[in-house]
């Protein structure tokens, strides 16, 4: 087992809790925020999710510069900005404006899901065709907006305000085709395998091999994303994963709205097809008392060969998700201290 040092990170969603509303959401989401600058986490992300009432992140770069202004040195980022939904230049002039107002602290994570239903992204950006070939271009047109490079016919197009940095930028990968693009244009990586609980180190290795340098990282980053379940006790940890693998099912099945509480299902016994699938997302989700889950997190982050991990926690109420990231901190023993 590896002893090096492993960072910590918090992936957020603003997941609208039933019989709550999206303002408590995102509430919990700031004050979470802060939480995990107090206990040492190194990042801060949040999602981008559409069309939904059960998750309340639609707009990271609105709800960043909150989270940035309410906190003074956790990095602050979008885990991610699903760049098809949004005009190349608007993307830009967001992220340029957030890197002038919290100068080294924005993190701009992108991915090319719809982060919801295709009809949705659609009218985000009508001119989404949802193309590989179409996303690279974005990628392209978004580093020449970043350097004051872009131009037409009729001249330079400039992405204000001129921030004196540029945020550091990421490529969300559940597969190896966007580990290439991360490799390709020089930027880090995250393996969400709390989406693709199946992917493997493999994908991690290709962006290495392939990566090329680039005026943001002269070395390949990887940091491995998870779905991370903390309790004091087994039986504890036990129930909260119960609810967990319950969403995870109603997702499958295109149920994104309000999905109850643990004390809904706590007598439901799963089919075996539901077992099945269970099984199959197992991957996706690491849960036990502090010290399964730090041996576990150790494994991966052993086999993935990274520094870094960033964790979501999906629980049914705040107070257990708080403490779940109390407990995480507490075994890998971060200190705010190391992070300022």
């Amino acid at each position: 087992m590896s002893t090096k040092k492993i960072k910590l990170s918090i992936l957020d969603q603003s997941i609208v809790r039933l019989n709550a509303t999206p303002r408590e959401a995102v509430d919990e989401t700031i004050a979470t925020a802060k939480l995990a600058e107090q206990l040492g986490y190194a990042r801060f992300w949040i999602s981008e999710h559409h069309n939904s009432t059960f998750i309340a992140g639609s707009a990271p770069e609105v709800l960043m510069v909150k989270l940035a202004d309410e906190t003074s040195h956790i990095r602050i980022g979008s885990g991610g900005i699903m760049l098809p939904n949004h005009s190349t230049i608007k993307v830009a002039e967001n992220f340029r404006m957030l890197e002038t107002l919290f100068p080294g602290r924005i993190d701009l994570g992108m991915g090319r899901a719809p982060g919801g239903d295709r009809i949705t992204a659609s009218l985000l950006n009508p001119s989404n065709d949802f193309s590989e070939e179409s996303y690279l271009r974005q990628l392209d047109h978004l580093q020449r907006f970043f350097r004051d490079t872009a131009a037409t016919q009729h001249g330079p197009i400039l992405a204000v305000p001129q921030s004196a940095t540029i945020p550091a930028q990421w490529i969300l990968s559940s597969s190896g085709g966007s580990s290439d693009i991360a490799a390709k244009f020089g930027m880090g990586l995250v393996i969400a395998r709390f989406i693709n609980g199946h992917a493997q180190p493999d994908i991690a290795d290709l962006y290495r091999t392939r990566f090329k340098p680039s005026s943001q990282l002269d070395k390949p980053h990887v940091m491995l994303a998870i779905s991370v379940l903390c309790a004091d006790t087994e039986d504890k940890a036990a129930e909260m994963r119960k609810f967990v693998d319950h969403i995870l099912l109603q997702f499958e099945r295109g149920n994104f709205e309000h999905l109850g509480n643990y004390d809904a299902i706590k007598d439901y016994r799963f089919s075996p097809a539901e077992l099945e699938r269970i099984r199959n997302n197992s991957g996706r989700v690491i849960s036990g008392t502090k010290e399964q889950v730090k041996q576990q997190l150790l494994a991966l982050a052993e086999a993935f060969d990274v520094d870094e991990i960033i964790v979501s926690c999906m629980t049914d109420n705040a107070t257990d998700r708080k403490h779940s990231f109390e407990l995480l901190a507490e075994a890998f023993e971060l200190s705010a201290a190391n992070n300022i």
